[in-house]
């Protein structure tokens, strides 16, 4: 007992430093930020304490915050539904069919550690329209299809949609990297086991690699849904959130409003209500996936 007792208080000493940086840098300002959507407040001048007129302007009478907000979970369900299901196919087949996958794990993975502003200006290139020398547009009309011509980043109806496949693209690879080191931890041994019952191919993928590969699924869609939620800085270098706020999101509207309409309490209020979302969303996908990992295990 002597020896665990130490053992813990090994453990608390060396947590403490890390919890204690976390508090400060996470929790702190979330309190703060609360605090300060109670407030009308510019950012710099004095403070006046209004209760809960910010958070009742946002939700009622706010004409781009919920627009905002459906986009914002649009771009959550598009990671999840799209990006999340492709990262698992290309992670089996890099695991049944390449015998030295990492070489095309890492060109997958490059995306993921271009900065942003690189991918947004690329993809802003690749946009452009045909007489700007836009690469996308001038396929298009080299195979005859001028009809398929877009403004893609002006045209408010096609413009997120142009913003959730450049998203797809950058975090495929991040999550296809994931997937493939789960699958690779499932031992051989069950496949061999099932493929002597008869059980291979996409039959043993169904009940062997889905059901254990569940728990990196779990993270992988956790990272998804939050990174999407939180989206901003590639929104930012594409469009600003226009065309006529056909690609603001949540995180968008609160830039606006705290730096450039300085209505600093009126922002802190939007950034309240994202965090309260990340923290909905992580709570039933986690109450969701372990429902699913005590049927399965």
């Amino acid at each position: 007992m002597n020896v665990l007792r130490v053992s813990k208080w090994t453990i608390a000493l060396f947590v403490l430093p890390c919890l204690l940086l976390y508090v400060c840098f996470v929790f702190v300002p979330i309190l703060v930020s609360l605090y300060s959507g109670l407030l009308d407040w510019n950012g710099i001048g004095e403070s006046k304490f209004i209760g809960l007129d910010n958070f009742k302007q946002m939700l009622f009478h706010d004409a781009v915050f919920w627009p905002a907000v459906k986009r914002t979970l649009m771009f959550a369900v598009v990671s999840m539904c799209i990006q999340i299901p492709l990262a698992l196919f290309l992670a089996i087949l890099l695991n049944r069919f390449v015998k030295k996958p990492n070489f095309l794990v890492s060109s997958y993975f490059l995306p993921a550690i271009l900065s942003v502003v690189v991918i947004g200006q690329l993809w802003k290139t690749i946009y452009n329209p045909a007489s700007m020398g836009g690469m996308l547009n001038q396929v298009l009309e080299s195979i005859g299809l001028q009809s398929w011509t877009h403004s893609w980043l002006t045209d408010p109806s096609v413009a997120m949609y142009s913003l959730y496949f450049v998203a797809v693209w950058q975090f495929l690879g991040y999550h296809t990297l994931i997937q493939f080191t789960g699958i690779q931890n499932i031992p051989s041994d069950i496949y061999e086991a099932a493929k002597i019952d008869g059980a291979e191919g996409l039959k043993a993928d169904w009940h062997i690699t889905l059901p254990m590969n569940i728990p990196i699924i779990k993270i992988s869609i956790v990272l998804a849904f939050i990174g999407s939620l939180q989206s901003f800085d590639l929104i930012m270098v594409m469009t600003g959130g226009g065309p006529a706020h056909a690609t603001d999101v949540i995180s968008t509207v609160m830039y606006n409003m705290s730096f450039l309409s300085m209505k600093y309490g009126y922002g802190s209020s939007i950034a309240a209500f994202l965090v309260v979302l990340c923290l909905v969303a992580t709570f039933f996908i986690n109450l969701i996936f372990n429902r699913l990992e005590r049927k399965y295990t």
